[in-house]
This record gives C-alpha cells, structure tokens and sequence, in this order.
C-alpha cells in the first residue's frame, strides 16, 4: 500500500485539497485508489 500511496501523492502533490481526498480514498476504499493510479 505504501507505493501506491506514494504514486498517488504525486498526481496529487499538485493540489493539497486533492492530496487529501487522495490519502481519504486510500484509506477508504482500494478499488478507487487502484483506479486514480490508473
């Protein structure tokens, strides 16, 4: 899970409201998190 939050934080590094969503949905759900990476 590290890497892909890790992937994640850096499409989303670009916005901090969307890091967040991005670190919620982690955490939340992994099919979404599979998802945004893709």
């Amino acid at each position: 899970m590290a890497h892909k939050k890790g992937a994640g934080s850096s499409k989303n590094g670009r916005d901090s409201k969307s890091k967040r969503l991005g670190v919620k949905i982690f955490g939340g759900q992994s099919i979404n998190a599979g998802n945004i990476i893709v």
